[in-house]
């Protein structure tokens, strides 16, 4: 790949970490600049000029909306990690191999390694040599 393609790609990727990171101050620059037109069509109390909103109701209901949009994908977030770091687990079982006889054992045996252990992943790389 060449020094150019490399060059726009992590300018488009900057560009798009800044626009998550200026979101609610592009909101008030967006507010400012149609703040005319926020408080003739869009103010809910423009009916009621004594209040003095001046269209600050609209920019406090987009300000919440955009924290709750935030949050939900927040809480997305967490159970996308939860779920993997849970599914991510391995189920170990090992059953003992019954010895061929007249006798019937009424318990099995076998071990159980609980999903929900925690694991560390640097166990599965340096280990002493299996034999």
């Amino acid at each position: 790949m060449n020094k150019s393609a490399k060059q726009w790609i992590s300018l488009s990727l900057l560009s798009l970490m800044l626009v998550k990171v200026w979101v609610i101050p592009l909101l008030y620059l967006d507010f400012e600049i149609r703040r005319e037109y926020i408080v003739a069509n869009l103010c809910e109390n423009r009916t009621r000029p004594q209040m003095h909103c001046d269209g600050k109701c609209y920019l406090a209901k987009r300000i919440a909306s955009l924290e709750e949009q935030e949050k939900r994908q927040a809480e997305k977030n967490y159970m996308a990690r939860l779920l993997d770091h849970v599914m991510d687990q391995r189920i170990c079982f090992r059953f003992a191999q019954p010895t061929v006889s007249n006798e019937m054992t009424s318990v099995p045996l076998f071990t159980y390694t609980s999903p929900f252990t925690p694991r560390v992943a640097v166990d599965d790389i340096f280990h002493p040599p299996l034999s």
